[in-house]
């Protein structure tokens, strides 16, 4: 045989397993998604549609090489567990979580399974990853802030109520963020002349409902909702609680009713994610993978609700605003 016969033989020998296996059809991948607000959260589903809109960008179609399988924490701590054990246990290729409780325990319940997180508060502080530029572990993802922006809600507060000088804090004291955004909006309180005091979201309804209540029997008070999952839960009770006691409310998303809302865009938070999901579906490794801040936060100003509470919101700020409900 002659020499060029042979290394035409050899390279095609060599090359047409490779050919052959990129002609057969893609193998099934499965993405476990856990969100931490309830099935039927609208919010939800708007921003997970624009999570699998991206998604089919890269050229993933449910059903022919991907399966998802959703499960939804419904801002409940046990519901939370019981998923996150369920979700492990199906060792999919790669998990997407939505919010620090989810996540958090995610990461507890495997080191090995790739993790993609949204609208999580401060992941180094929290010690979901090692550092932003490189995370080190098996998850990275899309954080909402840093816990540093919670003092801005306060500063909001008394910008639109200024004689505010007592602040309840509804925060979930069972997690890191819930911990961390008080502590700071704590630190700010004295230079705004505020005193604050913690609401527990993760408290049955009840409690919750006779806390403010009971908060709201001294005059000159108002409220600041941080981001949970627990806190998404209970919005509705919060904003009907506020217009009750006529109590002017910040948010850390915006909520249909609420008064003010800053944070970050979530929906662009869900459709950035589709790339890095995709990208550890090709081989990439999360640890290697840098966390990424939000391209924008949202100021959301109601003036309907401004109305019924009596107050005039700075035509300053109502400048600032992404977004004016009339």
């Amino acid at each position: 045989m002659r020499r060029r016969e042979f290394i035409t033989l050899f390279v095609g020998a060599t090359t047409w397993p490779f050919v052959a296996r990129a002609q057969q059809p893609d193998r099934m991948r499965l993405i476990g998604v856990l969100q931490g607000v309830r099935a039927d959260d609208l919010e939800g589903k708007a921003r997970f549609a624009a999570f699998q809109q991206e998604f089919q960008q890269f050229g993933w179609t449910v059903g022919r090489n991907v399966r998802i399988d959703h499960r939804y924490g419904e801002g409940n701590a046990d519901v939370v567990r019981r998923q996150v054990a369920e979700l492990a246990a199906l060792a999919p290729d790669v998990i997407l979580t939505t919010g620090s409780q989810a996540t958090e325990q995610m990461i507890q319940a495997t080191r090995t399974i790739p993790i993609v997180f949204t609208v999580v508060a401060d992941p180094v502080g929290a010690g979901m990853v090692a550092r932003v530029s490189r995370p080190g572990g098996n998850a990275t993802g899309f954080m909402q802030f840093e816990y540093s922006l919670s003092g801005k809600w306060l500063e909001l507060l008394k910008q639109i109520a200024p004689g505010v000088n007592r602040v309840a804090v509804l925060r979930d004291s069972a997690t890191t963020a819930g911990i961390g955004q008080f502590a700071v909006i704590q630190s700010v309180a004295p230079s705004v002349g505020v005193e604050v005091s913690p609401i527990n979201t993760n408290d049955a309804t009840a409690e919750i409902e006779r806390a403010i209540s009971d908060f709201a029997r001294e005059p000159n008070g108002g409220l600041i909702a941080t981001a949970s999952g627990s806190g998404v839960a209970q919005s509705q009770l919060i904003i009907s609680l506020a217009a009750r006691y006529k109590l002017p409310a910040v948010y850390w998303s915006r909520v249909s009713g609420g008064l003010i809302s800053y944070g970050a865009d979530f929906t662009d938070l869900y459709r950035r994610a589709a790339s890095y999901v995709d990208r550890v579906l090709k081989g990439e490794k999360p640890a290697d993978m840098p966390v990424q801040a939000p391209n924008k936060y949202e100021l959301v100003i109601n003036l309907k609700t401004a109305k019924a509470l009596g107050l005039n919101i700075p035509e300053l700020l109502i400048g600032r605003a992404d977004e004016v409900i009339e």
